[in-house]
Order: structure tokens, then C-alpha cells, then sequence
């Protein structure tokens, strides 16, 4: 009879305490989402969204940890439990733990100024620390890749010493091309630019393009190969697909030029000949 008893009084108590953090963590998002995306400006729509996304995660995170702790508090009680000594037995146990948490708070501190700083964003392409990938995730504590091969890597914000954002703004086409020491280096330049802005005017391919892929540069004398550096900028994120059907389109004029792409030689005379 007490334990109907108790259920009937305090288990509604209990279910009233869930569903409230329940809808006050929802409602909490919402405003949130709201608030972030009215401060957050840019000029780039695209990235604007990247870093609305990751300040959203994150400060529904910790508000999510926040409210979900004050209703285990409020629970407690109602099973006869004291708050009192556990919160002061928790604060004693976190300056015993303080020494051997140095490493998370440093993590927290390092996510912290990450996101404060904007250096990367959920959505972004990265190299952390010689890992590069797509970042999933971005929390006080960690940064979350994904690279090419499918694989994740769980990233410690404390541990990141270098972060290289490679879409950020704006991304660049940046080819290097051997042609033969016997080319018409005028005429090599003349069918690189051509291919180049035909590129950027091309209706598939122009949204993408900021500055069409052009001659740059003689870049090196190389054993077999005069090499040319062309450079371009495309939209974040669009660099390798551009640089990829500008390698087959300078390919296919090269050879309709007659313009040589050499391979590695080597010229031998037989003694005595």
C-alpha cells in the first residue's frame, strides 16, 4: 500500500520533473537556433550556416548537461536522498580529480578558443594535426574527421597544435603542368588560358568558379619537362573537382596542339660509338 501510495504521489513528481526538463531542453534549442542565427552574419551564405550549426550543437550540449543534472538533483530528494552532502562530496572529489582532469580542461579551454576564433566549423574540411577530413563534430572537448577512406578520427582539442582550414572562404586551384622543352612556350600558354576560361564560361562548371585557372608561371626547369604553374579560385570545398576536369580538358588540347606531356628519358650512348 505505501509503495501505491508513494507512486501515486511522488512517481507523478518524478514523471512531471522528466517531461518538464524534457520540454525545456526542446524549447531551449529552439531559442537557441533562433538567437545564434540572428547573431551570426557573413557575407558567405554557406559558411554563415557551418558556424550557426556548430554553435547551435554546442551550446545545446552544455544546456542539455545543465538541465538534465537540476532535474537528477530535484529527483533525488524524493526518494529521501540529502543533495546537501552529495554536491559537497562532489566538490571534494572534483578538487581531488582537479589534478588529474588538468588534460580535459585543457581540452575544454582548447575547444573553447576553436570555436570563439572560427578556425573550423562543422561541415569544413580540415587537416588537424596532420589529419585531414571532413569535420562531423565539433565539441568543447574534441573534433570529430572523417577522411576519404571512411574512417573517423576522435581528435582531443588539447592535443591540436597546427588546424588548417581548407575551405574557408574561398579554395584554389593550384596545377602544376610539364610540357616538353621543345614546345612553343607562347602557344602552351595561349591553349592553358583558353582552356581556363572556357572552364569558368561553361554553364556547369562557372558557378563554382571565382577566378578562372590560369598561367601563372614558368615553375621549374626539370629534367624532362618545362613546368607551369596554373592558379585559380573556386567556391570552398570545389577546388578538387575543378582541378580535376581542368587536368582532362588540358589533356585533351594538349594533344589536339600537339603539345607533349613528356615522361621521365634517358639518353644512352653505346662506348666507342
Amino acid at each position: 500500500m505505501d509503495i501505491q501510495n508513494f507512486i501515486m504521489s511522488e512517481g507523478i513528481k518524478i514523471i512531471a520533473i522528466f517531461i518538464a526538463a524534457f520540454l525545456f531542453n526542446k524549447i531551449s534549442r529552439k531559442f537557441i537556433a533562433k538567437t545564434v542565427r540572428k547573431a551570426v552574419r557573413g557575407q558567405d551564405k554557406e559558411a554563415e550556416k557551418k558556424r550557426e550549426d556548430t554553435l547551435i550543437g554546442i551550446f545545446s550540449g552544455v544546456l542539455r548537461i545543465v538541465v538534465w543534472l537540476a532535474a537528477v538533483m530535484m529527483i533525488l530528494p524524493i526518494f529521501g536522498l540529502d543533495v546537501g552532502p552529495i554536491i559537497a562530496g562532489a566538490g571534494i572529489l572534483g578538487v581531488a580529480l582537479g589534478f588529474g582532469a588538468q588534460y580535459m580542461i585543457r581540452d575544454f579551454l582548447a575547444g573553447l578558443f576553436i570555436i570563439l576564433e572560427n578556425q573550423y566549423r562543422v561541415g569544413d574540411v580540415a587537416c588537424v594535426d596532420g589529419t585531414c577530413g571532413l569535420v562531423e563534430l565539433i565539441t568543447l572537448r574534441k573534433t570529430v574527421l572523417r577522411d576519404l577512406d571512411g574512417i573517423v578520427h576522435h581528435v582531443p582539442n588539447g592535443e591540436i597544435k597546427k588546424a588548417s582550414n581548407l575551405s574557408k572562404d574561398f579554395a584554389r586551384v593550384n596545377l602544376n603542368v610539364g610540357v616538353a622543352y621543345g614546345s612553343e612556350l607562347e602557344k602552351v600558354i595561349e591553349v592553358v588560358n583558353r582552356v581556363g576560361q572556357g572552364l569558368a564560361d561553361d554553364p556547369q562548371w562557372k558557378n563554382l568558379i571565382l577566378k578562372p585557372p590560369q598561367f601563372l608561371r614558368v615553375d621549374d626547369f626539370a629534367d624532362s619537362a618545362v613546368v607551369i604553374k596554373i592558379l585559380g579560385e573556386t567556391k570552398p570545398l570545389k577546388q578538387w573537382d575543378v582541378t580535376g576536369e581542368l587536368r582532362k580538358r588540358i589533356k585533351i588540347a594538349f594533344d589536339r596542339e600537339k603539345i607533349e606531356i613528356p615522361f621521365p628519358q634517358v639518353s644512352v650512348w653505346q662506348r666507342g660509338k
